[in-house]
């Protein structure tokens, strides 16, 4: 069969997943990522927190707003919080297990974020320090508006906030 001329054998299809992205700068932008259909990691499609924490540098974004959509790179470094559009951290593997903890996170701009997170350990290695101490820059926080992936490289400070 022969090949569109327009078409690389080698294109790989993505689905879009809505978010609104809070760059260092404070600006906030919406649109969408653009996510495999299939992990490298668990059964399933890929999360925007398995595409974030990946490599580092630059991901593609497509912007949303007064103009046309348009896809730009956006520097992970730089990136503050994603606001995703659907419960991604439930699709962690070990979620109901989790230790959970209220936390109150303090960053560079803007009021602290208040919401719960995970901790993936063993009896012991369970504690919020663990959590901030995890190799994955950006972090699940699921908060009364959804759920946040906040890069920990911004933050200020972590605390247990009162049940």
């Amino acid at each position: 069969m022969p090949v569109k001329p327009d078409v690389s054998a080698y294109r790989v299809e993505k689905f879009r997943s809505h978010a609104t992205v809070t760059l260092s700068s404070g600006e906030s932008v919406e649109g969408c990522f653009f996510l495999s259909p299939l992990s490298a990691h668990v059964p399933g499609p890929e999360t925007v927190g398995e595409l974030l924490n990946g490599e580092p540098g630059f991901f593609p974004f497509e912007l949303h707003g007064s103009d046309a959509p348009r896809t730009v790179l956006l520097n992970r470094a730089q990136v503050l919080t994603v606001a995703l559009a659907g419960p991604e951290a439930r699709q962690v593997p070990g979620y109901d297990v989790a230790r959970r903890y209220l936390v109150a996170i303090g960053l560079p701009s803007g009021p602290r974020v208040m919401g719960e997170v995970r901790v993936y350990g063993a009896a012991g290695h369970d504690r919020l320090s663990d959590w901030t101490r995890a190799p994955e820059p950006f972090r699940y926080v699921e908060c009364d508006r959804g759920t946040l992936l906040v890069n920990i490289k911004h933050v200020l400070d972590v605390s247990e906030a009162p049940q």
